[in-house]
């Protein structure tokens, strides 16, 4: 099981390299399913090990061009702040109880798989939907819009802030569409966003949970060497056809985490 669970961190990385996204939904059912991590702090470790390795992936991304840091800090600006506030001051004040009706109980742990569920369903949804209108989003890049930038970051804040999520599924299509970057851009671009949501994010973290720094290090360290190697995939595979082969498999993760939390509990 050890095996496997190494074997997906390291498609944490790739799915960051290949499409700027889709990490944080795969480190979730890694670290509570295969790790055993409990949800809350798995939420943590998540924005760490995905933040480490988007900044790991910017890095060659910029050196090629491909990060755009005036829409980076425009967005940031709104998502970094949201994911601090909602990390070190929402998050705590969580009951571990949410509701109890009967011998229904709601459970800190539930809600937080469930709602991580419904965003992987339309994390995936988005990807292969997307994926049949990247070609047409990047032929013209209309006017920044201000407005919607800044209310997509909060929102993108919020996902990574409550659920470890660095929002990469929907950096994509806003970046492409709303932004008007081509397709490369948008993946760089989006990591270094990711990189700053989540490694801001958690240091709103810190002295809420007890951190086991070499079993991040470790995970850390494979999703590294993961989006290295997705970085030179990417070169040779069309973007389109990943992303919706992506979408689907994120798609029967999303379904498979709703059944096993909610309707057969």
């Amino acid at each position: 099981m050890e095996i496997i669970a190494y074997v997906a961190s390291a498609l944490i990385g790739i799915s960051l390299g290949l499409i700027g996204g889709g990490g944080s939904i795969l480190t979730m059912p890694v670290l509570v399913y295969l790790f055993g991590v409990n949800p809350l702090l798995a939420t943590s470790y998540s924005l760490f090990i995905v933040g480490s390795t988007s900044l790991a992936g910017t890095v060659g991304n910029f050196k090629r061009g491909l990060v755009n840091i005036k829409t980076a800090l425009l967005f940031g600006s709104a998502s970094i702040s949201t994911v601090f506030l909602t990390r070190k001051l929402i998050i705590p004040l969580i009951p571990k109880t949410i509701l109890k009706i009967g011998n229904f109980e709601l459970s800190e742990n539930m809600l937080m798989m469930a709602l991580f569920a419904v965003l992987m369903v339309a994390a995936a949804i988005a990807m292969i939907r997307g994926a049949k209108d990247e070609t047409s989003a990047e032929r013209e890049r209309p006017k920044l819009k201000l407005a919607k930038l800044l209310f997509y970051g909060i929102a993108i804040g919020l996902a990574t802030g409550f659920l470890g999520a660095g929002g990469g599924f929907l950096l994509i299509p806003t970046l492409v569409i709303l932004v008007g970057l081509s397709m490369k851009e948008a993946v760089g671009t989006s990591l270094f966003i990711i990189a700053l949501n989540s490694l801001i994010g958690f240091t709103g973290d810190l002295g809420h949970f007890p951190i086991d720094w070499l079993f991040l290090a470790k995970i850390t360290t494979v999703a590294i060497a993961g989006i290295i190697l997705g970085g030179m995939i990417s070169k040779k595979i069309d973007g389109g056809k990943l992303k919706k082969g992506f979408g689907w498999f994120v798609l029967v993760m999303g379904c498979y985490i709703i059944l096993k939390e909610i309707v057969l509990k």
